[in-house]
């Protein structure tokens, strides 16, 4: 089947999130399994920065935004270790940025316009690249356009009528709304600037208009697809989704086992360990990590970890809290990683000053400290108030670092919690809890520090996590089988029309 995946990130190129793993990892996967996926993104700096061998393909394009005539031109790549074709939207006025999105703290005025013109450009591609496309898999708001396209501007028009749309909720936070005179940018009718269609609170949605003209919507966990028809998560969009509920599946995000893999991870250094050895493994990667860390290297002490963006939404205000009184009064190690919002900026440095024996706090962005934190803690924590799927519960699981996590999301979908009878039923494979609260992460770390004096127990969680399978893998072939749903519930629709 060939699949273009319409994105604004794909790793190495450019990323911002999880979004650009995915984009990075699912077509690899794809490909490996048979299939012919392409990807189309915007030439971003961040993507010529990134090392990569880029080469212009000699064929330009123009996209009409309201009343004006912009051109463009088409570069070519690969993704790294396939043969999965990378085509960058060059135009550099819209591109030739600082960030992707925003800068200083303040989205560009102009997203609407860069934006709609990459949805047209995307789709110009099909033709003009001779792409042979049977499913455009659009990604998010910034690709929120390309289904409305083909089901008005284009929908009688060959080949553009026989493909088929799958769009992908990575975050339904984020929608792409934007002034409604917006809408004069875009060549689609004002007909279908209503309630039920492209409006949504007086303004143009991209997420929107992709949920209400897509023939099937996804999110990236079971879960979440269901935590995002109702509020708070819903984020004003419930009715949309409700009306599309049949339409509406998860899949989890898989892990790259090619990156994230203890036994072959090349920042553990001579360090690196399977299921086979983790014992030892771990413990090595510990002690080197605290001494990395200029802590005391005491194995017989719980590290816990955290990495990510130091935000609301990570749950880094129950950390803050707990940590701030577990410092003082636990026998417990502490390292954060990660940059975000100032004020846990400020919180976190505080309490690693106060408490230079317990907690560290490296205030930046490091893969290879990411590695290394992964391998050596003995705890990594996600209580995010909520998370579509989350990737770090699954490296942690494959590392033999139990996660504790709050149970919404991927998270929920991913970690079993350990009580009496999962031990019994022998499936636990961390500790989840349910209520936001600092309390409620304190208990549940109360009882995960009990277990972790458990030996045989707390091995058992590591050996069964390290043994489930979070490929990429897995979820490619759930994908593919939505796809030929899609694809076929798509034409037949069209056949009948």
């Amino acid at each position: 089947m060939n699949i273009l995946f319409a994105t604004a990130e794909a790793v190495p190129f450019c990323k911002t999130g999880g979004l650009g793993d995915v984009c990075g990892s699912l077509p690899r996967a794809l490909a490996k399994l048979g299939h012919r996926p392409t990807i189309i993104l915007p030439a971003f700096r961040q993507a010529f920065e990134a090392g990569l061998k880029i080469e212009p393909t000699g064929i330009d394009f123009e996209v009409t935004l309201g009343q004006k005539r912009v051109r463009g031109q088409y570069l070519r790549s690969e993704l790294p270790d396939s043969n999965v074709p990378v085509y960058l939207v060059e135009q550099t006025g819209y591109y030739d940025r600082e960030q992707l999105y925003h800068e200083d703290g303040e989205d560009y005025r102009d997203n609407c316009e860069r934006f709609a013109f990459f949805c047209q450009a995307a789709l110009q591609a099909i033709v003009l690249l001779e792409l042979d496309t049977e499913v455009v898999h659009c990604h998010d708001w910034c690709a929120g356009l390309i289904p409305a396209y083909l089901k008005t501007v284009l929908q009688d028009q060959p080949p553009y009528d026989q493909i088929a749309t799958l769009y992908t909720i990575h975050n339904l936070a984020y929608q792409g709304n934007f002034w409604h005179w917006d809408m004069a940018l875009t060549r689609i009718d004002w007909k279908y600037f209503n309630w039920r269609q492209m409006e949504f609170y007086g303004n143009l949605s991209f997420m929107k208009t992709a949920i209400v003209f897509s023939d099937a919507i996804n999110t990236v966990s079971p879960t979440y697809a269901r935590e995002i028809m109702r509020p708070p998560l819903s984020c004003g969009l419930e009715g949309a989704l409700q009306h599309r509920s049949e339409d509406l599946f998860g899949i989890l995000n898989g892990a790259d086992t090619d990156h994230w893999n203890p036994a072959s991870d090349e920042f553990l250094g001579e360090h690196q360990y399977d299921v086979t050895n983790v014992e030892p493994g771990k413990a090595a990667c510990k002690a080197a990590l605290q001494a990395e860390l200029g802590l005391p290297q005491r194995p017989e002490v719980p590290l816990l970890a955290a990495v990510g963006r130091l935000a609301d939404q990570k749950g880094f205000d129950l950390v803050a809290r707990v940590m701030q009184q577990w410092a003082s009064e636990r026998d417990v190690q502490w390292v954060i990683l990660g940059t975000g919002e100032q004020k846990y900026h400020q919180v976190f440095s505080s309490i690693a000053q106060e408490h230079p024996g317990h907690v560290c706090v490296r205030l930046e962005f490091s893969n290879e400290l990411a590695h290394r934190i992964e391998a050596g803690a003995d705890m990594f924590l996600m209580p995010s108030q909520y998370e579509p799927c989350g990737l770090n519960q699954l490296y942690s699981l494959k590392y033999g670092t139990v996660p504790v996590v709050r149970s919404t999301g991927g998270l929920a979908d991913t970690v079993v919690d350990t009580n009496s009878q999962t031990i019994a039923e022998q499936i636990a494979t961390g500790f989840t809890f349910s209520e936001y609260t600092a309390q409620a992460l304190a208990e549940t770390l109360n009882r995960a520090s009990e277990v972790f004096a458990d030996k045989p127990v707390w091995r058992q969680l590591i050996d069964r996590g390290m043994k489930q399978d979070w490929s990429w893998e897995q979820s490619a072939r759930k994908y593919i089988d939505l796809y030929e749903q899609t694809l076929t519930r798509a034409r037949r629709e069209a056949f009948t029309a």
